[in-house]
């Protein structure tokens, strides 16, 4: 009788009992892989710990959960006491060129990205200037500011309102506001790679080089992607289009980062800007190639 009761709580007793103390070394590469931060890292190192180690798989396993629990504790900690002017994130970008002898030409690019996010919002701010002076005449001059904030009513769904200030008399403008509200979904929401996709309608409102001005309802759709195709390299493409009685407008920016040191980068891209009827004597599309630095922060 006792030798049945002892059987049939042996799997109770065991159920109960913590998993064996990590190896050291793989404790070493655990403890060195969680203090990074990174997901992936973590679940890298785990694999083959679990492979060279298959005794301490349970071990591992317990370290990782509790590692998750606290990360996500202290996340939402964090956000519960950020103030206004906490948790933005963002990267400055400068790049430029300047020649002397033969030719004596001046170009300048530099970007501005911030962002903030909580569980149910998100504030995005890009402000962005290219200059170009060719043998003292001015041949690029634009300057763009742009706020969207999000709000977010499900993991993938959200609402996002758009204000945005540009100008580029080379275009053919000298100011141009756009107001714009209306739905956003995540199509791809994936460690390393995420699709955002808006649409909704808009309020546009130009200034001519000519004088003339023009403001009208339009339609705005906008493409967010990012992909990373490792540690050390990622490409974006951001694409948006006012489409309108009058002058629609599309652009698309088309960039490749290179991770450098720390939180400095490489980054090549290309911009191209459509107008559908520009002013008299402008082309309707204008490119931009930029080879600049960045740094995160």
């Amino acid at each position: 009788m006792h030798v049945r009761i002892a059987l049939l709580a042996a799997p109770l007793l065991l159920a109960n009992t913590d998993p064996p103390p990590l190896p050291p070394t793989i404790k070493a590469m655990l403890d060195a892989a969680m203090a990074s931060g990174n997901e992936g890292e973590v679940a890298t190192v785990a694999k083959y710990a679990r492979a060279a180690a298959p005794d301490a798989a349970p071990a591992i396993t317990a370290a990782i959960d509790h590692w998750r629990k606290d990360r996500s504790a202290k996340r939402e900690e964090t956000l519960r006491n950020a103030g206004v002017f906490d948790l933005w994130q963002g990267r400055a970008e400068l790049g430029g060129y300047l020649t002397t002898g033969n030719t004596q030409d001046t170009g300048l690019s530099s970007t501005i990205d911030l962002s903030r996010e909580t569980p149910r919002w998100r504030h995005k701010i890009h402000l962005a200037a290219d200059y170009k002076k060719s043998a003292g005449v001015i041949s690029r001059e634009h300057y763009l500011a742009g706020y969207e904030p999000n709000f977010k009513f499900s993991p993938r769904g959200y609402v996002y309102g758009a204000a945005q200030f540009e100008s580029d008399r080379f275009l053919g403008y000298t100011d141009r506001y756009s107001a714009s509200i209306g739905a956003g979904y995540s199509a791809i929401k994936k460690p390393g790679v995420t699709l955002d996709l808006e649409l909704g309608p808009a309020y546009r409102d130009t200034s001519f080089t000519d004088r003339t001005r023009e403001s009208s309802v339009a339609a705005r759709g906008s493409l967010d992607f990012d992909l990373r195709l490792s540690r050390a390299i990622s490409v974006s493409q951001d694409a948006s289009a006012y489409f309108q009685h009058y002058n629609s407008t599309v652009s698309s920016t088309t960039a490749l980062n290179a991770k450098l040191i720390g939180p400095l980068a490489a980054r090549f891209s290309y911009v191209v800007q459509y107008e559908s009827m520009p002013s008299i004597g402008r082309v309707g599309v204008d490119t931009t190639s930029r080879a600049s630095l960045a740094y995160s922060f």
